[in-house]
């Protein structure tokens, strides 16, 4: 190994990617978050009602929730259903460009999405469901 090498191996160089930096960098990645946040909702019915329902879910938080950390709870289990369902839509666009055919471990890729996205909605339920009857209950 030469001394370029090592230096590459030393500063990590080949781990990052060429191109902007900085602030620059942190734009262009937020512009490309936005374009990915567009794209499922044009796409994603599934993302569409999601994020709806987030929207309504996140406010009422911070009325049902007895505390900060009930709230954050709260509001942490709409943005993981969001999440999950943002990696699912990936998942199911990277399978879909590889060709229509079906396949096995295409069909198995788009399954684990999808149970990502039912783990995270069952957690929304759990934290929820029980939030609500707290709030609601008769004193």
């Amino acid at each position: 190994m030469n001394r370029h090498q090592r230096e590459i191996r030393d500063t990590g160089e080949l781990m990052s990617k060429p191109g902007r930096r900085g602030v620059a960098r942190i734009i262009d990645a937020t512009r490309y978050s936005w374009k990915g946040f567009k794209a499922a909702w044009m796409n994603e019915e599934a993302f569409r009602i999601e994020a709806s329902l987030a929207i309504c879910f996140v406010p009422l938080a911070f009325l049902v929730g007895d505390g900060l950390a009930h709230q954050v709870a709260l509001v942490i289990t709409c943005g993981l259903v969001i999440l999950a369902e943002v990696i699912n839509t990936a998942i199911e666009s990277i399978v879909d460009r590889i060709g229509p055919e079906y396949d096995p471990l295409s069909g198995q890729a788009k399954d684990l999405g999808s149970a990502g996205v039912f783990v995270c909605l069952s957690l929304f339920l759990v934290v929820w469901l029980p939030s609500f009857w707290h709030y609601f209950r008769m004193p």
